[in-house]
Formats: structure tokens, sequence, C-alpha cells
């Protein structure tokens, strides 16, 4: 499928914008305080039993030094029970929900490095998916898949299957974020094919990345038919202190969304797992859409407001080139005095580290607002929020409950749905 000139222009002003910065680019770890740092290493210091990462580095099972290891890795990602309230209108419109329980996967990883004219990180990670498949799903799948190298300091180059450099709900680990599930999912797709070029920025107060992606060889796609992906993401932190206790992260991101065969499908569940597609435009005849993305989260110690703002143009004269959007606002307070450190490398707050033994307690609420309704696509429009309690029990160990009241104008009928999730979680 041949780029529109648009497309063109854009992707090389990204370009003009982003490449430049490589002179100024250093790579950094994540931040955290020998206290933290200690309390990673050992996890006898919770009251509740855990694994620290000094038992869990034995999970090296080849190490040939500079020529080639391999690293076992494990996660139990989130077990949760969601119970749900509807009236009359939202069943019209979504069906009848049920209350559930999942075991959403298992996942399995092997990482490490090997040798070949260069060093190269390589991550396989497979997640079993059997507990609560849809018919005719694989029971295994891959996750992420991919190698990478540095390049001096020209950055990182990554090929294989990860994530795109957009939205920052998708940019890091789910497991990190503040609330349980990501709202803004019509706007992005989880995991991608394609390569990817990334650094840092600024003395390390900045982050840059910018990639292509087509999986039209994973899929058994012909080349032309699917859609190519372009994205780029750009964040700073104008605000800093060296303990990560305060910072002020702003970002900016761009997404071109590739039409496959023609056909392009904006659809997202009301910050919930097991619900259905709430908002959901169908397939709509058309070549592509730009996203854009702005980011925005502010800590001071234990109080964190995370907000993102984004916008989708669709070329699709079938609809009237119709414009979706999509917001959404999280506070948060960590009581017990915690904060996420953040990770300038990534460009993202990590999980928060509880210092007590006790583990830490964080108290949550969040607004959020999806509109797939414009013109020729009637997709829908929700409004909601969420409030609810974290408990940090250890740096692996999470639980929660949440408590959320969806609006949704959609079919001629406005609807309104309330849920309950509790959550357990352990992730390495």
């Amino acid at each position: 499928m041949s780029i529109p000139v648009n497309a063109r222009v854009t992707l090389r002003a990204v370009a003009m914008i982003c490449f430049p910065l490589v002179a100024f680019a250093q790579s950094v770890e994540s931040d955290l305080t020998p206290e933290a740092e200690a309390l990673v290493r050992n996890a006898s210091h919770y009251a509740l039993p855990d694994i620290g990462d000094t038992t869990l580095d034995s999970t090296q099972i080849i190490d040939h030094k500079d020529r080639f290891s391999v690293k076992l890795g494990l996660a139990l990602l989130p077990m949760d029970y969601t119970s749900f309230d509807q009236d009359a209108a939202s069943k019209a419109q979504v069906g009848n929900e049920r209350d559930q329980f999942e075991a959403r996967s298992l996942r399995l990883m092997l990482r490490g490095h090997f040798e070949l004219w260069r060093r190269w990180d390589y991550v396989a990670s497979y997640e079993y998916k059997g507990f609560a498949n849809e018919p005719g799903d694989p029971d295994w799948s891959a996750s992420d898949l991919n190698i990478a190298t540095d390049i001096g300091r020209l950055g990182r180059l990554k090929i294989g299957k990860f994530k795109e450099p957009y939205a920052y709900e998708l940019a890091g680990d789910s497991a990190n974020l503040p609330h349980n599930e990501r709202l803004l999912s019509p706007f992005f797709t989880s995991r991608n094919v394609g390569v990817q070029w990334s650094n840092t920025m600024l003395d390390q107060r900045g982050t840059w990345a910018v990639g292509w992606y087509n999986d039209w060889w994973v899929n058994g796609d012909s080349f032309g038919e699917s859609g190519n992906d372009f994205a780029a993401r750009v964040t700073a932190l104008p605000v800093w202190t060296e303990d990560s206790s305060r910072y002020l992260h702003v970002a900016a991101s761009v997404r071109y969304y590739g039409a496959d065969d023609d056909l392009l499908r904006f659809r997202g569940q009301p910050a919930s797992h097991v619900a259905g597609y709430y908002v959901d435009t169908g397939k709509l005849a058309g070549d592509h859409a730009w996203n854009t993305g702005l980011e925005l989260l502010w800590n001071v110690d234990g109080y964190s407001l995370l907000g993102e703002y984004v916008t989708s143009s669709v070329s699709s004269r079938a609809t009237g080139d119709p414009h979706f959007q999509g917001y959404y606002l999280t506070a948060g307070w960590v009581v017990t005095g915690e904060h996420r450190p953040y990770d300038r490398k990534a460009g993202y707050a990590r999980r928060v580290l509880p210092q007590g033994r006790w583990g830490a307690w964080e108290i949550v609420g969040r607004f959020g607002h999806v509109d797939l309704d414009d013109k020729g696509a009637h997709g829908g429009t929700m409004d909601g929020w969420w409030a609810g309690v974290n408990w940090w029990a250890t740096r692996r160990w999470k639980a929660s409950i949440g408590y959320g009241d969806i609006d949704l104008d959609r079919l001629g009928l406005q609807g309104d749905t309330k849920t309950l999730l509790t959550r357990i979680q352990w992730i390495y």
C-alpha cells in the first residue's frame, strides 16, 4: 500500500524533530533509591511471603559470559472477579454482562543475549490464555518476540514483535498503572511486528522512539493489503529530583494507522477485560487514520496526577472523514508515603515499591471519556468514573478492589453499567 503525500510529509517532520536529538542521547537505567534497591533484592522484609530478586537471579540457566545467556522468567497476570449491574438500556446496547472470574494468562519468558557481529539482547515471551479463551483462539500465543542492540550514542535498534511507541497507557507494563485497565485501547494496538529506533536525550531528561510496523507475514496477508503503521513518541522531564520523588513528565506521540484491506476499526471496553465492546465503529471503509496523543504525569511524594488526551482523524470518504477522541484523568494518593520511581529510559513511572512491612496502600480515582461517534461513524460515546484501592503488598504482589460507573450513549439509548472488580496479581 502506498503512503499518501501528507503522510510522507508528516513522517519527515517527525524525523527532523527526533533525529537531531541523537547527539545529546545517553542511556540510563531505572532510578531507585538505595533503600528501594535493597527491598527489591530481598523480599523477606514483607509480611506477605514473596521471592526477592536475589533468589530470582538464580533463574539464569545458561551463561557463557560474553557469547550467550538464557534467563527464565514467569508472571501470573491478573486473577480477577468482576460483577456487573446494568440497567435495561445497557442490556439492550451490549447484551447481558455476567459476573465472572478470570485468570487472564500465565506468561513464560526467556531473555538474555547472544553475539552475532555484535551483542544482541533478546526476549521471547509466550502467554497461556486457555483460562478464558474465546472459541477458536489458540491457547498459547507470543506476546513479545524480539531482538535489540545498542548502537553507541545513536540509540537502540529493536526488531520483532513488541509495543508501538504511542500513548502512556501502552508504553509500559500495565501492572504499573494506578488504574487497573486501559481505557484508550480504541486508539492503539497492544503489540505489532516491526522495527524501532529509540534513545534517551537532553542529559537523561527525555526519550524519543520512532518505528515502522506491518504484520503481513505473520497473519498470512499480502503486503499490499496489510496496513503500514508508523508511530513516534517524545517525552521530557521539565521537573525532576534525584530521588525521583518529585517530577513532571510531559510527552507527545503520533501514530499513522494504515488500513488492512482498506478497512479500519475502532472499538473499546469500559476499562474491563471481561466486558463486551461498548464503543465500536464496526469496519469502516477507508485508507488510514492519524492518531495524536498528549501525556502529563505530575508526582509529588505520594501524590500523583496522570492524564492523557488522544485524537484520531480518519480518512474515510464513505463516512465523511470522522474525527474521534478520548481522554482520562487519574489521581492517586499513596497513603503510606511511597511513590512510583520514574524510569528515565522508558519515559514511564514504575510500580510502587512498598517500604513498610505491611506494604503500601494507594487510593485511586479516575474519570474518562471515549467518543467514537462522528459524521457517518456511529461507534458511541462512553463516559465513566472509577474509584479503588491498591495494596502493593510487596514489589511483586498486588491486590486491589475498584468500583466503576459507566454511561454509554449508543444506538439511540442511554445505558448505565456499574462494575465491581477485585484483583490479585504476581508479576516478575
